[in-house]
């Protein structure tokens, strides 16, 4: 369909839950160690349009993980089909891809290259980063002297300046200290308006999702249980957490 960029049709996705590790490997040469099955997403469908901005709400272990990772290609589903276009730009777990011997700066340009753009796009965009991460001196040291907020900085500031048309946002914005909090929140309000970017926001603060989004997902035990506006949404998320 026009101007639709995230397609998920009867999406569903299983883990293998084996008894420990050495089982694990030992499932990779036989197919006779047993498991268990558990199935994080159940039959999902919905289509997102290109500028829209989403919530997806549920609680711990319903699903809404599972389908970023999918979204951004870290998993892919067992039955169904998932068509994203445009560049997707994941603010989930902002310190992986990280080389820890890498200084920040040369870090930059890894994430850059892994994101698809070309080393003149990502010279561009350096100083901006650069600037974003407010991490002084540190920029030029290896990523291993740094701090965990450090490296949470400099990870939101690539992540959210490297012009992307999808963002997909995992409870990242509570970088750092208020002040940085804030500069991260209006850098997203930012692209989303300036650039029309496309907006995937899992959060449990509903006053956040209503600052950001029109439209509302809810999700339990893997499956939408509402597609709507955030308002109405947001309701439907506080009433299913209510219920035992």
């Amino acid at each position: 369909m026009e101007n639709v960029v995230i397609d998920f049709r009867d999406v569903s996705k299983v883990y293998k839950l084996y008894k420990n590790d050495q089982q694990r490997l030992l499932s990779v040469f036989s197919k006779k160690v047993s498991y268990k099955k558990k199935k994080a997403v159940d039959h999902v469908s919905f289509q997102v349009r290109r500028g829209e901005a989403v919530a997806i709400f549920g609680k711990n272990g319903a699903g809404k993980s599972t389908v970023l990772k999918m979204i951004t290609g870290v998993a892919f589903p067992t039955e169904g089909t998932i068509n994203v276009e445009g560049r997707v730009s994941a603010l989930l777990e902002l310190t992986s891809g990280f080389d820890p011997e890498f200084t920040g700066r040369e870090n930059i340009y890894l994430k850059g290259r892994l994101s698809g753009l070309k080393e003149q796009e990502i010279k561009e965009l350096e100083q901006e980063i650069v600037d974003f991460a407010e991490i002084g001196e540190y920029i030029d040291q290896p990523v291993r002297t740094y701090s965990s907020g450090m490296k949470a900085r400099l990870g939101f500031a690539i992540n959210v300046n490297i012009r992307p048309e999808i963002l997909i946002v995992d409870e990242a914005l509570s970088v750092g200290d208020v002040a940085f909090k804030d500069k991260c929140l209006e850098k997203v309000n930012e692209i989303m308006h300036k650039d029309g970017v496309t907006l995937l926001f899992v959060t449990h603060t509903t006053s956040m999702a209503q600052q950001f989004c029109s439209r509302g997902i809810v999700m339990k035990s893997g499956k939408i249980i509402f597609d709507d506006a955030i308002d109405p949404a947001i309701e439907a998320y506080e009433k299913s957490m209510r219920k035992k």
